[in-house]
């Protein structure tokens, strides 16, 4: 490469580098000062909010639950490219490249400025440095390409480094950049974890729950009954979590009711908590996805609270809505149909609700998708009109109103696992929340035959099957279908999670040897 090509590359990585000072120094200030925006998550997050239809679905189906680390990682590589571009820039003009980052610069504070957590000043001061210190370390490292491109105080300043003295400082800056949002995100994430533990006693529940006999069915590999919190699946829009205040948290209720109520955590939690098992699922599961799971859930019945209020005849929508504006709606006659227990959660499986789960509350609504019903960190709960307002995925292309459908999945063998000839299980998970599931049946190379299934906590929550097979040498087609407790079998017809759910019986292969 000649000299002009080399100059060029470093230049173009000089601007790089310069981006990571800016937003790693970024989230350290976020993580050191109370209301100080990461730039990261708030570009991450306007992006979040501003996804065209059919993002979600696309974005999900190729990373499910790392979608926020993708969603990230996308953002920091296209700050690279773009500040890699200035760095070429300022070669040939310094003031240009500065303009640009300065423009960068106001574009992060625009969209932290969006989340209403964020303190005003805080976030333009915190901008300001954050650009301030990359547009530093570009006059640093071009400086060194091009003596006299960059604004000089001194020779001794800005000495003319040779190309090893580049790679060095730049390295150095880039591995401090690195440095400080690593110790930043950690500091953001410990504040977040720490809000867990804020409370540790709640009341003791009025109806306790409790798993029957034979719950469970002894397979390796299979889905646990109850899945560990750990391990419970995490689909939402925040790319770092509201960290709440429960000394000012409240719960407000009012729309079309009779009379407004605002609840603190200790009001709502002094009117009488119960458990209950119910499985939840995302819609944007696919066929055999994980995005599913089981839980006990701890919480105050959230009839309770609206029958506080008065709920008007005229308020089809119940709507609730998170510390940070998410919101999600759902029909009034199904959250007060006395067939189902909706709730206010604030504990999951003994535990108080994980930070990442929602806390200090959320919505638990038997037998809907959670874009419809499971909001987390909740603030507000709205009565109004199914026509009157459209929560946040449904002008995204989603349907308004989504029962979780019947679905099964193959757990264990794996698909496209190696089978030894002879007696195999196969087992997996069905569920059709808060209709139940009756019968599962599983179809090797066509021919379908019952399943054994283990005995259900209740119709809001899924069941173990397994089945028995004399595996022969080979290769098969192994296929589930669940029949729920209405009697209706799930849709064969494939379809994609949009607009209300997938459809399809979960298929997978195996060879036999």
């Amino acid at each position: 490469m000649n000299i002009a090509g080399r100059r060029t590359l470093l230049a173009a990585a000089a601007g790089a580098i310069s981006a990571a000072v800016s937003l790693g120094l970024s989230e350290l200030i976020a993580g050191f000062v109370p209301g100080a925006p990461s730039l990261l998550v708030s570009v991450g997050q306007t992006i979040i909010d501003l996804q065209p239809p059919g993002a979600k679905d696309v974005v999900v189906g190729l990373f499910g639950e790392n979608d926020k680390l993708a969603l990230e990682i996308l953002v920091v590589t296209v700050a690279a490219v773009l500040a890699a571009g200035l760095g070429v820039v300022a070669l040939r003009s310094f003031r240009a490249a500065s303009a640009g980052f300065v423009l960068a610069g106001v574009v992060g504070a625009v969209c932290a400025l969006r989340d209403p957590a964020n303190d005003v000043v805080v976030t333009l001061v915190a901008a300001t440095i954050a650009t301030a210190a990359g547009l530093q370390a570009l006059t640093w490292l071009i400086a060194t390409l091009v003596p006299g491109t960059a604004p000089r105080r001194s020779p001794a300043a800005m000495p003319d480094w040779s190309r090893r003295g580049f790679l060095t400082r730049s390295g150095a800056l880039l591995a401090g950049a690195v440095a400080a949002g690593a110790v930043g995100r950690a500091m953001l994430n410990g504040q977040r974890r720490s809000a867990d533990l804020a409370v540790t006693k709640l009341p003791r529940p009025g109806r306790t729950a409790s798993l029957p006999a034979g719950n469970a069915l002894a397979v390796d590999g299979l889905t646990p009954i109850v899945v560990p919190n750990a391990r419970f699946y995490r689909i939402d829009t925040a790319l770092l979590v509201p960290n709440v205040d429960l000394a000012s948290w409240r719960l407000r209720v009012y729309g079309l009711v009779d009379r407004e109520v605002s609840l603190t955590f200790d009001e709502l939690v002094a009117l009488g908590t119960f458990e209950q098992y119910v499985t939840i699922a995302c819609v944007s599961n696919e066929v055999g996805g994980n995005l599913v799971g089981n839980a006990k859930w701890t919480g105050v019945p959230l009839r309770t609270v609206l029958d506080m209020a008065g709920v008007q005849p005229q308020a089809t929508q119940l709507v609730g809505r998170s510390v940070d504006r998410w919101t999600a709606g759902m029909p009034t006659a199904w959250v007060m149909d006395k067939g189902r227990e909706p709730m206010i959660a604030v504990a999951m499986n003994d535990e108080p609700l994980p930070i990442v789960h929602g806390f200090p509350a959320r919505l638990i609504v038997p037998g809907l998708y959670g874009y419809v019903s499971a909001t987390k960190w909740l603030t507000e709960l709205q009565l109004t009109t199914l026509e009157a307002f459209d929560a946040y995925w449904v002008p995204l292309g989603w349907s308004k109103e989504a029962p979780i459908l019947t679905q099964s999945r193959i757990d264990v063998p794996r698909s496209g696992a190696g089978v030894n000839a002879g007696r195999t299980v196969i087992a997996g998970v069905a569920w059709a929340p808060d209709r139940g599931i009756s019968r599962v049946e599983v179809a090797v190379d066509g021919a379908w035959r019952d399943a054994t299934l283990s005995n259900p906590i209740s119709p809001a929550t899924w069941v173990q099957w397994r089945a028995d097979w004399d595996a022969a040498s080979g290769s098969h087609t192994i296929m589930v279908r669940a029949t729920d407790g209405r009697g209706e079998v799930q849709a064969e017809q494939e379809t994609p999670p949009a607009p209300d759910g997938a459809r399809g019986f979960h298929t997978i292969s195996v060879s036999v040897a």
